[in-house]
């Protein structure tokens, strides 16, 4: 059983108990977006930092950066939501996911915020 974090980036994270974390958009992030077109992600291996851009998504609305909410090196990409971006449209929080890094610092958790708290903070976004 995974827990799920999410960054005011609208990045959600569940991290698994060996370590590996899953990346992804969040649902509010894919409907701001609208219908999505095209993802591009970051290289296998790439040592990525909390905070950087490392992957994009572009809709039909505009194109935005998805940044790595913590540090790590990139584990795995999921090819089949470049091959079919609306896999992110259908599933944003589940089998769109982007990216998976392995954790250099999984104390950088503290610093993401659990499901009520990211909602209340999409509360205070009008």
């Amino acid at each position: 059983m995974s827990q799920i974090f999410y960054s005011k980036d609208h990045e959600w994270v569940a991290v698994e108990a060996d370590g590996l974390a899953t990346i992804g958009i969040t649902a509010h992030a894919q409907e701001a977006l609208g219908d999505i077109v095209f993802v591009e992600l970051p290289e296998l291996g790439r040592n990525v930092a909390k905070g950087e851009a490392c992957a994009v998504v572009e809709s039909v609305k505009a194109a935005s950066d998805v940044y790595a909410p913590l540090t790590g090196t990139v584990a795995e990409v999921n090819q089949a939501i470049v091959d079919a971006p609306a896999k992110v449209n259908e599933a944003a929080e589940g089998e769109g996911w982007f990216f998976k890094l392995r954790l250099q610092d999984p104390a950088g958790l503290t610093e993401l915020l659990d499901r009520a708290g990211y909602d209340e903070f999409l509360s205070t976004l009008a």
